[in-house]
């Protein structure tokens, strides 16, 4: 997933005017502002209730649906290879967010604060805060890219992470 396909699949998601943010490998590249290493896919977190309008765009663009683990997550690729990892997202009335997880006692959490915006290409895309990044690199064991992006992290906003 190369950043110029980032960037054109935000513009087709942005003609149907959903909310969408940018999480994983790429939304640690958007908050330091450059890419610092090669992505398999790109993870989008959007607002459940917008999900018919982000399938049917991305339907449009050629992806079709791959796995579906809803409500956690599902994902979807086009024939090129692309492939993006969608998140649910319910928003309550404060701007926080919750999404399912596969402990169904232990839901996801989105602070408000979580959602923040940053660069690719010198574009400015929505994306999750280097706070809610850490937050979701903790309870496993980290692979090698994981290591990186949070080193980038530590490098970038000097914020404590797991490993």
């Amino acid at each position: 997933m190369t950043a110029d396909d980032v960037l054109s699949i935000l513009a087709v998601l942005r003609q149907q005017d959903v909310d969408i943010w940018i999480g994983g490998g790429w939304g640690i590249d958007a908050l330091v502002g450059e890419q610092t290493r090669q992505h398999r896919d790109l993870d989008l977190m959007h607002r459940e209730n917008q999900e018919p309008a982000v399938v049917a765009a991305l339907a449009g663009a050629g992806f079709v649906q791959t796995l579906d683990w809803r409500p956690v997550r599902f994902v979807v690729a086009d024939p090129n290879g692309r492939e993006i990892d969608l998140h649910p997202l319910v928003f309550g009335a404060d701007g926080s967010a919750v999404q399912a997880s596969p402990d169904p006692e232990q839901s996801f959490v989105y602070p408000s604060s979580c959602f923040v915006t940053g660069t690719i290409q010198g574009v400015t895309v929505p994306c999750l805060s280097p706070e809610q990044q850490v937050y979701f690199h903790r309870g496993y064991e980290p692979a090698d890219h994981d290591r990186h992006d949070m080193a980038q992290l530590r490098k970038a906003f000097g914020i404590a992470t797991h490993f």
